[in-house]
């Protein structure tokens, strides 16, 4: 899904890069009201894994094959502000070291992949969780439905930035009912992927995933004919009582190993958009825009100087899950600090 240079005119660039720049602004605000001590270095961990498991491209169809997005995970674990920074972290890094996805059209980037995922994803997901019954099982079911309506809708999404600010003339039912289609099987593996990380974190820290907080209602007693509620038990220590530093360390290695090993073992074929683009036409300029950083030593996911391409691209992919990390984690701790040294009515 990521949009290369030379795909969206210039005029339509810059507006979505101005609506980006809001979005990240305005989620820098909010994400001070979700972020604390603990999940602020949480969402720079929830950065760099969906740097990793994008790289995980799948199989969909004959010739296709679908990545993670990762803004409905990023929404449900941190929140939908914080979700949203955390995307766009990813898309920078992916951008400026590895010449993934057009600099130019990094604002339609941010956009489509991250503000659309996370918006449809978040407010689909809370509508669910206000009608289901109120249960860990119930957040891993929404979660699931709403990562596989994002993707779509992201696909949706730059079809319609595609209708204004397309560089080819091309029939545009056609883009978007094929953009929609694979989407959706694209959307099944991003449903799944969010589905299983969800519940792998609510089964040993549901205290923090975003999207479970407030979902236990408070025991009832009948006094007098009356219900009241009754004091709060202690609550039981969970898997990784105290500090999450168990979980943190777990989710890095875990990304470190699908970046720097299980991605050598993805599916080569191009990914849903790439595809389309081929067969619609809409990639016909494209090859007139060269990438600002595809002279970088990590463009295209492998590491200049070194000719073996298990260890290139292993290598790449530590990297790059090594300066997410670092970048998702330094920007939240701004914000965390930020938050705790402005007053809470701010």
């Amino acid at each position: 899904m990521h949009v290369p240079d030379g795909f969206i005119n210039a005029p339509v660039s810059a507006v979505a890069g101005v609506v980006a720049a809001g979005a990240v602004a305005v989620s820098l605000r909010g994400a001070r009201r979700e972020l604390d001590e603990k999940t602020a270095p949480l969402a720079g961990l929830v950065a760099a894994f969906v740097f990793a498991v994008q790289m995980l491209n799948f199989p969909v169809a004959a010739g296709t094959s679908g990545h993670l997005l990762g803004g409905a995970l990023a929404a449900m674990l941190v929140g939908p502000w914080t979700g949203v920074l955390c995307i766009a972290v990813v898309l920078l890094m992916q951008g400026v070291l590895f010449a993934d996805g057009g600099l130019t059209a990094l604002g339609v980037n941010i956009d489509v992949m991250g503000v659309v995922t996370v918006v449809t994803a978040y407010a689909l997901f809370r509508g669910l969780v206000l009608v289901l019954p109120r249960t860990r099982r119930s957040v891993t079911l929404a979660s699931f439905v709403a990562a596989l309506v994002s993707v779509p809708a992201s696909a949706a999404a730059f079809t319609l930035v595609y209708a204004v600010g397309g560089t080819t003339d091309v029939p545009l039912g056609k883009v978007l009912t094929a953009m929609v289609g694979v989407h959706v099987l694209i959307g099944i593996g991003e449903a799944v992927i969010t589905m299983l990380t969800v519940g792998a974190v609510l089964a040993v820290r549901p205290d923090l995933v975003y999207g479970a907080r407030g979902l236990t209602a408070p025991l009832k007693l009948r006094v007098g004919g009356e219900l009241v509620d009754a004091a709060p038990a202690t609550p039981a220590a969970p898997a990784f009582a105290g500090s999450p530093r168990k979980l943190w360390i777990g989710g890095v290695v875990t990304a470190l190993v699908l970046a720097g090993f299980v991605s050598f073992y993805a599916s080569a074929s191009p990914d849903g958009l790439e595809k389309v683009a081929a067969d619609q036409g809409i990639d016909a300029k494209a090859e007139e825009y060269e990438h600002a950083t595809a002279d970088s030593p990590l463009a295209d996911y492998g590491v200049r100087g070194i000719a073996a391409e298990r260890l290139s691209g292993g290598l790449a992919g530590v990297i790059g899950v090594g300066a997410t990390l670092a970048a998702g984690t330094g920007v939240f701790l701004v914000v965390r600090r930020r938050r705790t040294a402005a007053p809470e009515s701010a």
